[in-house]
């Protein structure tokens, strides 16, 4: 073997998800950093997930940093473990879990995790499920794919009109939609990343995306002076103590590994109410996670080297040397 540690690294971007240009972004990054880190290390950009395997066939550890779809939801976690080859990020089951948003819902809620209350419309059913939300749900509500990452198609409905239009969207384009009650309060964000001392909570970092109830969107996540970001966030030592808490509980309870970004709406009351959990959060130069890395005095190159070690200790015995 050659290179550093006499192990080779493949960088995985790019796939045929929503979130492609993201992880293309993504994957330049980490392979850029890895590379000055001194790691033999190659990037691999896909279209489709033709001929995977033999793909990867020479490679020893795989960095993952494919947003959405097969990349992000279980398969290619699922395809990797029957390789043998140890990769950056969450299994195959907290992989799925993570998500399938109304069912990492449903495990949050099993674990006593505060989460706004959801309806699930399926896509075939879509007119008499509205009538479902509209009776158990009050408005303003947020409407967004069961499954997607990266705020794809995320919408703030106001009343029925705007509800019933925004779930016809995304049910079009998206399939099943998950319809939430809008929860008052600020946009916060926590990175987690798991060492061998154990998990890291990260400095919260708020979001303050322009306009009027804008919320953290496509557009405010990916474009430069669309949104504030605000990191650490200004939190009393209560908000920060609730926050951290809830964010440890929900990498735990779907199951998760080595990293994760926990969005979270924390509520005029001081309640932290977590939407979702990032099993691959981005790692572009404007996403969250290297952001919050940086204010722990992290920097990028070190964060991803962490993320590699964490791999590598998945290694057989006989492959970790240096």
């Amino acid at each position: 073997m050659s290179g550093k540690r006499g192990v080779k690294i493949v960088v995985l971007c790019g796939g045929d998800s929503p979130e492609r240009e993201v992880s293309l972004r993504s994957g330049k990054g980490v392979y850029n950093a890895l590379l000055k880190r001194g790691w033999d290390v190659e990037l691999l950009e896909i279209e489709n997930y033709d001929g995977l395997p033999q793909r990867l066939a020479s490679y020893h550890v795989v960095f993952n940093i494919i947003h959405g779809g097969a990349g992000e939801d279980g398969t290619v976690q699922l395809l990797l473990d029957l390789l043998g080859k140890p990769y950056v990020g969450s299994g195959p089951m907290a992989s799925g879990l993570a998500m399938d948003k109304y069912e990492a819902k449903r495990a949050f809620t099993a674990k006593g995790i505060p989460t706004p209350r959801c309806v699930l419309l399926e896509a075939a059913k879509i007119s008499e499920a509205l009538e479902r939300a509209l009776a158990e749900l009050e408005p303003p509500f947020v409407v967004k794919p069961r499954a997607q990452g990266s705020s794809v198609a995320l919408h703030f409905a106001k009343d029925r009109d705007e509800l019933a239009e925004a779930a016809g969207e995304v049910a079009a384009e998206y399939g099943d939609v998950l319809v939430e009650e809008f929860v008052p309060g600020r946009e916060l964000t926590a990175g987690i990343l798991e060492e061998e001392s154990g998990l890291m909570v990260l400095p919260v970092l708020e979001l303050r995306p322009k306009g009027e109830e804008r919320l953290f969107d496509w557009v405010a996540k990916y474009t430069p002076g669309e949104c504030e970001f605000i990191c650490p966030a200004e939190l009393s030592p209560a908000e920060r103590e609730a926050v951290e808490g809830v964010v440890r509980k929900a990498f735990a309870a779907l199951g998760c590994r080595d990293l994760a970004r926990v969005d979270i709406r924390l509520s005029p009351e001081g309640v932290p109410y977590v939407l979702e959990v990032n099993t691959l959060p981005g790692m572009t130069e404007m996403s969250t996670l290297p952001r919050m890395a940086a204010a722990a005095g992290i920097p990028y190159e070190e964060l991803v080297e962490r993320l590699v070690h964490r791999a590598l200790s998945r290694l057989p015995n006989s492959h970790r040397l240096g």
